[in-house]
């Protein structure tokens, strides 16, 4: 699940392969600002679609000229993230 407001997003339960689309979608929505913050925080559980969909949701961010952060990235997704080499992408902060 995910929650927008005023340009900060907070993700909530699993994000795998069987929640992903509906993230995608509600992810996307949550970009047509200037900036947004996605607060990882309350990911309970994660596989490599998490990162996945966290490029993904970059990816649209810079089509769209918009800008993406995330906070609070759970350790396992940040192991998934170190695993892949990507985690400069993932640019937490």
């Amino acid at each position: 699940m995910i929650a927008c407001s005023d340009g900060h997003c907070t993700v909530e339960g699993p994000v795998t392969i069987a929640s992903v689309q509906s993230l995608l979608e509600a992810g996307e929505r949550a970009i047509t600002g200037g900036q947004v913050t996605i607060d990882l925080a309350g990911v309970t559980e994660v596989d490599s679609t998490a990162v996945s969909l966290l490029l993904e949701w970059r990816r649209r961010a810079a089509a769209a000229a918009r800008s993406i952060r995330y906070v609070n990235l759970p350790a396992n997704l940040t192991s998934l993230a170190e695993l892949y080499g990507v985690t400069e992408l993932l640019g937490e902060g």
